[in-house]
C-alpha cells in the first residue's frame, strides 16, 4: 500500500500538470468556451476514462512493450494526428448555434463528446510514455504488490485531472456562456477552436520518442 507522504506527493504534483497547459486540457477548453461547460465536463470524462486504459496498460506491462516498438509509437503519432485535424475541420465549418440549444444537447451529442475525449487521450502516445516514466518513479516495491500500487496511483492521477479539468471546464463554461449570445463570436470561437486542434496536430507530429 502507498503510504501517505507518497500519495500526497504524487498527488499534487499530479495537481500541478493538470493545470499546465497540453492538449488535453486545451480541448477542455476549448469545448468548454465554445459548446458549454456540459461540453466540457463531458470531454473530460472521456479523458478521464482514457487515463483509466492508460493506468491498466501500465500495471499490466503493455505500455512497456509500446514503448519499445518504434512503429506502434509512429502509427499512434498519425492516427492522433488526423483525428485532430478531423475535429479541426468539424471546428471551422460548425455554424453558429443559439445558446439554449447548447444547453439541452441530445444523449448522442453527449455520448460523441465522451468519445472525443476517449480518443483523444489514447492516440496521443506522450500520454503512454507519460505514465510509464512518472508512475513507477512512486511505486515503493517494499509498500506491497508493484500492479496494485500503479493502479492506486493512476486513480490519483485520474482524481486530480478531474478536480484540474473540471475547474478549466467551470471558468470556461461561464465565458462562453455569455460569448456564445454572439453568432459572430461563436463562429470566432469555432474558427480558433480549429485552429487550436490543427496547432495539436502539427504539435503531435513533430514529437519524437
Amino acid at each position: 500500500m502507498l503510504s501517505l507522504d507518497t500519495a500526497l506527493s504524487f498527488f499534487t504534483v499530479a495537481l500541478l500538470l493538470g493545470f499546465t497547459p497540453g492538449p488535453d486540457n486545451l480541448f477542455v477548453l476549448m469545448q468548454s468556451v465554445s459548446r458549454g461547460c456540459r461540453a466540457g465536463l463531458i470531454v473530460m470524462l472521456g479523458l478521464c476514462a482514457g487515463l483509466c486504459v492508460h493506468t491498466a496498460a501500465v500495471a499490466l506491462g503493455l505500455a512497456a512493450v509500446f514503448a519499445a516498438s518504434p512503429g506502434a509509437f509512429v502509427v499512434l503519432k498519425l492516427v492522433g494526428a488526423a483525428y485532430l485535424l478531423y475535429l479541426a475541420w468539424q471546428a471551422w465549418r460548425a455554424p453558429a448555434e443559439a445558446l439554449g440549444s447548447q444547453a439541452a444537447q441530445p444523449a448522442a451529442s453527449a455520448r460523441s463528446l465522451f468519445l472525443k475525449g476517449i480518443v483523444m487521450n489514447l492516440t496521443n502516445p506522450k500520454v503512454v510514455l507519460f505514465f510509464l516514466a512518472f508512475l513507477p518513479q512512486f511505486v515503493e516495491p517494499s509498500a506491497g504488490p508493484v500492479g496494485v500500487q500503479i493502479v492506486l496511483l493512476g486513480a490519483l492521477f485520474v482524481l486530480s485531472t478531474l478536480l484540474a479539468f473540471g475547474s478549466i471546464a467551470l471558468l470556461a463554461g461561464v465565458l462562453g456562456e455569455r460569448l456564445l449570445r454572439s453568432a459572430r463570436a461563436q463562429t470566432v470561437l469555432n474558427r480558433l477552436a480549429a485552429a487550436v486542434f490543427a496547432g495539436l496536430a502539427v504539435r503531435l507530429l513533430a514529437t519524437s520518442r
